[in-house]
């Protein structure tokens, strides 16, 4: 049994949304809040509150207990890209790419 939660188009690029899920990925689930509570990146912010919806399906939904969870898949893929221009030297302009993700998390029960 697995449950997940998915989190779109967050403002956080991919790469630096991946850097975080590799520090929680295949942790404890109460390991992993403790980490993304002392870690100073803006995506750990988001990924505690996905991590705590996955934790809320796995216990409501599939009966799991609580404290036998571990984070078995942590994975971020690349959302839709907004678009902007800066003006830039003589009269031209600069692209500027603000990139989103999606982010996805599984947590099972260990055996």
């Amino acid at each position: 049994m697995e449950a997940k939660s998915i989190v779109k188009y967050v403002r956080i690029s991919q790469m630096k949304v991946g850097v975080v899920l590799d520090l929680i990925r295949g942790k404890n689930v109460n390991e992993a809040f403790a980490i993304l509570q002392y870690t100073p990146k803006d995506a750990a912010v988001v990924i505690n509150k996905a991590l705590k919806s996955a934790v809320a399906n796995a216990e409501n939904n599939l009966n799991l207990d609580v404290n036998s969870l571990y984070v078995a898949d942590a994975f971020t893929g690349a959302g839709p890209t907004l678009k902007r221009f800066r003006p830039h030297a003589q009269g031209r302009a600069f692209k500027i790419k603000k990139r989103t993700s999606h982010i996805t998390l599984v947590v099972k029960e260990r055996s």
